[in-house]
């Protein structure tokens, strides 16, 4: 090499490391140019480097080219260099000549290797903080992760841009349904598009990580909180362009504005927030956005006291099985009744909605509903002991059982336990709820009934699959929700009475019992005979009643019906 030709390396290979080390801005494109006029300097034909995530890519020749110069024509290799990381990700760099040029000198190939060790130390350095960074905030499938979300926060909360955005829990609703609709691969894809649509309507100000499954976390500023909310309120996504097949998503949010003034040492308390808010959406009926603010703050504090004293209030057995009857209209005796709980703490009854939700977010409901069980069985055994008519008790139990796999076991248990004969019981699982597969319900009702207890679905027609549901699920009782009752002067033409009549008609036909829920007046009792819904139940016949009013209407045995 002659004097000019070292002094022209040494300023490339200064301007090499220059780029290489400069922290503040990383400037790939520099790199690049540097090495390709180093390339051309030592007379290459091709420079390339390949990072491969595994040996295995390595060996099947699936890798990334980070950077690539190519005059064309044949090569010959002059050299190659090869790193290995620590989670086992490979680079490679291959320099190469066409086979007519001048070899490299000692000194030249000296020159050559110097640069190629350098970028391959670069490169590598590079490509395992890439790679550790993937690992640590994407999940297996590529979405950002709840630790990105938690570094994002921290993040804005840094450079003090926190304040005054608005973070969000979403879920996508029935997605299970969409899933069996339309196949896992082709739902996979939906979410994708979903969340990264989302992305781009938040732009980089903020972001949208995943927890899991159809549950999803997102940071936005307050200008784009209506575009994102009518994205989520749903979103006609188009998973297969080919031939335009598309599905409707809609989620369930929840919303925490964050005021200018927050202060806060835990940016992870915002995630409670949006969670605490979501939880209330996915169960508050119809409305599916809530915002988290000071009447949530009284509930949560409200939920909690629920929770602390629930197991002192188990063991000094509060909990106590109100009865309300179920009539048959045409004779008006009574054809069973279902149990419910009530709380009697201090000489006070508490009403079911001031605890059963607070219960519903842990496992304590489950304990309620095994506590209730037994205690039924416990009456029916008694009752038969005194030679009293007994008729079919039905016990609710919170959808949260599903999953238990042991829950036909616990049930039989019980019920054995107290010597009470299967027929005496019925078990209520209401469709309010979406998040359980089909498949494990239809298990668990089978199950049930081979054992030769009855099931019934509850508040029939609340919930979004009402007709997929007793398509799939062999229930042998179907409760009409009394939003499905008309009211009181209601013509036999609106759309409340023509669903009535048609829900009833069709249980009917499916050879399922038919129990309307809900019935409080004459004019609805007209209705029920009318259709040919014998079984009612409501303030019409009684209130629920406490065990030993309840055992006088069993004494008495009818009701007195108006004609």
């Amino acid at each position: 090499m002659t004097y000019d030709d070292k002094n022209k390396f040494y300023e490339l290979f200064e301007q090499l490391i220059a780029f290489m080390t400069n922290t503040e801005k990383k400037d790939n494109t520099a790199i690049q140019n540097t090495l390709n006029k180093l390339s051309a300097m030592f007379r290459l034909s091709r420079s390339e480097v390949r990072v491969y995530r595994s040996t295995g890519d390595e060996e099947k020749g699936i890798g990334e080219v980070i950077c690539s110069y190519d005059i064309g024509g044949e090569h010959v290799v002059v050299n190659s260099v090869r790193a290995v990381t620590s989670v086992m990700s490979i680079t490679t760099v291959t320099t190469y000549q066409n086979p007519d040029a001048e070899p490299l000198s000692p000194e030249e190939l000296d020159c050559v290797n110097l640069v190629m060790n350098t970028t391959l130390s670069y490169v590598s350095r590079n490509r395992l903080r890439d790679i550790v960074e993937e690992l640590a905030f994407y999940d297996s499938n590529h979405y950002k992760n709840l630790r990105y979300w938690y570094f994002t926060l921290d993040k804005l909360k840094r450079e003090n841009k926190l304040n005054g955005m608005v973070a969000l829990h979403y879920n996508l609703l029935h997605f299970s349904l969409v899933n069996q609709e339309i196949g896992r691969e082709a739902g996979d894809k939906t979410i994708r598009i979903h969340y990264e649509t989302l992305e781009n309507i938040i732009g980089k100000a903020g972001g949208v990580f995943r927890l899991g499954g159809d549950n999803f976390v997102a940071i936005c500023e307050k200008k784009d909180l209506d575009s994102v909310l009518n994205y989520l309120a749903e979103a006609s996504v188009i998973y297969d362009p080919e031939n335009g097949s598309m599905v409707k998503v809609s989620s369930s949010v929840g919303i925490f504005c964050i005021p200018e003034d927050y202060v806060t040492d835990d940016v992870s308390k915002l995630t409670g927030y949006v969670v605490t808010a979501w939880r209330i959406a996915r169960n508050g009926g119809r409305e599916h956005v809530i915002y988290y603010d000071d009447s949530i703050i009284q509930a949560r504090e409200k939920s909690m006291r629920v929770q602390k004293l629930f197991p002192e209030a188990l063991k000094n057995s509060e909990f106590n099985v109100y009865y309300q009857p179920k009539v048959n209209i045409e004779t008006g005796k009574i054809y069973g009744a279902e149990a419910l709980c009530r709380w009697i703490r201090n000489g006070k009854i508490i009403p079911p909605m001031d605890f059963i939700p607070a219960l519903e977010e842990t496992a304590d409901i489950c304990r309620l509903d095994f506590y209730m069980l037994d205690k039924v069985c416990m009456d029916i055994r008694r009752w038969l002991d005194e030679g009293r008519d007994i008729v079919r008790i039905s016990v609710n139990l919170s959808r949260k059982h599903i999953m238990n796999s042991d829950l036909l076991e616990n049930v039989i248990k019980i019920v054995d336990r107290n010597k009470v004969p299967h027929e005496y019981i019925e078990i209520e699982l209401t469709e309010t709820t979406t998040d359980v597969e089909f498949f494990d319900l239809k298990n668990v009702v089978s199950g049930l009934q081979q054992e030769g207890i009855h099931t019934s679905v509850d508040d029939f027609g609340v919930g979004y699959s009402s007709l997929n549901l007793i398509r799939v699920v062999p229930w042998d009782i179907l409760k009409i929700d009394k939003s499905f009752l008309p009211t009181e002067g209601e013509q036999t033409n609106s759309i409340r009475s023509i669903m009535f009549r048609h829900v009833v008609s069709m249980a009917r036909e499916l050879g399922l019992e038919c129990i309307a829920e809900g019935v409080e007046t004459q004019s609805q009792l007209n209705v029920l005979r009318e259709n040919a819904c014998n079984i009612a139940q409501g303030f019409y016949f009684d209130r629920p009643l406490p065990v030993e009013e309840f055992e006088k209407r069993l004494k008495n045995g009818q009701y007195f019906l108006c004609n």
